[in-house]
């Protein structure tokens, strides 16, 4: 193919792609090879995808252009390529955790998500960069170095899915899986100019995972548009009986028009969250005029924030205890091989006692009481995604906002996490661009288990004002994958067997 071509076919949406596939006006084998072929050119640009596997992938692609024409049914993701996220087991296909103990890792199972993604018909061509074990919203690790953001190579994606926005955003796959839990899925959206949606716990049983009861981390789709976001949320929703806080609605529910008429939506505007994070004057200035193309679109917005007294509590402390529950064992086992961060956060959690996890528990459910409360007044909250713009690459996190101080590696991501302990449906959507070129995303809220509600007004922001569609500038070469600027420790012997830990950021 023509660069031409290939580029042409990698920035259509999911959505019409998969329908110009089970159409016959492409084929599955010319939609893998055009995203193979744009990864081979540019991947290195971005070092998004950082497994390939090019000959299983046209195989499969194959494979399903033979089903079409026997005339078998197929899946609703038919002949979409994806590359799923290195924190998610893949049968046969190695799952580094972005970490040296499992550089050669290769599971002999696939996660339940994964299962269902390509049960629906999309083609595994890879994995995508994360964070060491996907702690911390900046994607850089000692195995595969740090991917940069497609509109700023000098600059962070995001994290910890950042491998999976940083690919979309360059064209690399149509559609990606993420996971979030204190902003992971949010934040790289918001950085690289694509949608995801951190769903309502329970919308997207995970298996395996250590504590089937940790409402914390949750997977999520995510796309360039909110319509492949709500394509791929059908195909990963839906009950399963092994898991504990599974939600009964199947997944089809979520492949509905989302066209929708906003007169009369109830809006909450919060810029810092009723006064509780500080948030660059940069992402201030673009998200502001935001607000009136919700009133433009005949909605009634009123700036108000729902009580967040305990979210900080609460986080922190059941992170720390998903932490140390999930990796202490490989700390102990593996002194000096995980990131300084890493370990900080694993030893606060040990140090917690039964009386700090009460308080954090009680805290947890008066907020997520007081969000039930506000969302009987209001319909979807909006607020900052991230507090501040894409940052410098070689830094680990930012250390100050608008002048306020910030002490530890979490501190810069408390406009995603206040928001997971509200245990809502949360969205991030392009919202413009600093006149530098960086964007902004802003997150749309709704209550508890109104992911409809959400996409719809997300929707139909995406419609009015066209940000997604504006795409990075990058050139067409291939150069060296860049160097990890913050650690350079040599690979390690990973473990035997297989590792279910999933901590996010």
């Amino acid at each position: 193919m023509t660069d031409e071509i290939t580029d042409e076919i990698t920035y259509v949406p999911a959505t019409e792609l998969a329908a110009r596939i089970r159409q016959r006006e492409l084929s599955a084998r010319e939609v893998v090879q055009a995203h193979l072929e744009r990864i081979e050119r540019v991947g290195s640009q971005v070092n998004a995808v950082v497994t390939v596997d090019p000959e299983g992938a046209m195989d499969a692609a194959r494979a399903a252009d033979d089903r079409l024409a026997r005339g078998t049914e197929v899946g609703p993701l038919h002949g979409l390529p994806i590359a799923f996220k290195d924190t998610h087991l893949t049968r046969g296909m190695r799952t580094t955790h972005g970490s040296p103990l499992f550089a050669d890792h290769v599971p002999d199972e696939d996660e339940l998500l994964v299962e269902r993604v390509q049960a629906a018909g999309a083609i595994r061509i890879g994995k995508t960069n994360v964070p060491e074990f996907a702690a911390g919203s900046h994607t850089f690790n000692p195995v595969f170095g740090a991917t940069r953001n497609p509109y700023d190579p000098t600059r962070t994606a995001g994290g910890s899915s950042g491998g999976a926005a940083a690919a979309l955003a360059a064209g690399l796959q149509p559609i990606a899986d993420g996971s979030d839990m204190g902003g992971s899925l949010r934040n790289p959206a918001s950085f690289c100019n694509v949608v995801g949606l951190r769903p309502t716990p329970g919308r997207v049983p995970a298996l395996p995972k250590r504590n089937p009861w940790d409402t914390m981390a949750v997977a999520g789709p995510m796309g360039r548009t909110v319509a492949d976001a709500a394509l791929l949320l059908s195909v990963m929703a839906g009950p399963d009986p092994r898991c504990p806080l599974t939600l009964e609605t199947p997944g089809e529910a979520f492949r509905v028009p989302l066209e929708s008429d906003l007169r009369g939506l109830r809006v909450a505007w919060a810029p810092d969250l009723g006064g509780r994070v500080p948030v660059d004057p940069e992402v201030t200035a673009v998200l502001e005029p935001q607000v009136q193309v919700f009133e433009e679109l005949g909605c009634r917005v009123t700036e108000d924030c729902p009580d967040l007294d305990g979210a900080e509590e609460a986080f922190r402390t059941l992170r720390a205890q998903e932490f140390a529950l999930g990796l202490g064992e490989l700390l102990d086992a593996h002194p000096g091989a995980l990131k300084p961060s890493l370990v900080w956060n694993i030893e606060e959690g040990r140090r917690l006692t039964g009386a700090d996890l009460a308080r954090a528990t009680a805290a947890h459910a008066r907020v997520h009481l007081a969000g039930v409360e506000f969302f009987s007044r209001y319909d979807v909250l909006l607020a900052p995604v991230s507090q501040v713009v894409p940052f410098d690459i070689e830094l680990e996190y930012p250390t100050s906002i608008a002048g306020q101080v910030l002490h530890t590696y979490l501190d810069w991501m408390r406009s995603a996490y206040f928001v997971t302990v509200l245990g809502a449906p949360a969205l991030s959507v392009p919202a413009g661009f600093t006149p530098g070129g960086l964007p902004v995303g802003l997150q749309v809220v709704g209550a508890p288990r109104a992911e409809l509600t959400v996409l719809r007004a997300g929707a139909a922001y995406e419609a009015a004002t066209g940000h997604g569609v504006r795409r990075p500038a990058l050139p067409h070469d291939s150069r060296p994958r860049p160097a990890l600027p913050h650690d350079s420790r040599p690979h390690g012997n990973h473990p035997h067997g297989s590792h279910h830990a999933h901590p996010r950021a």
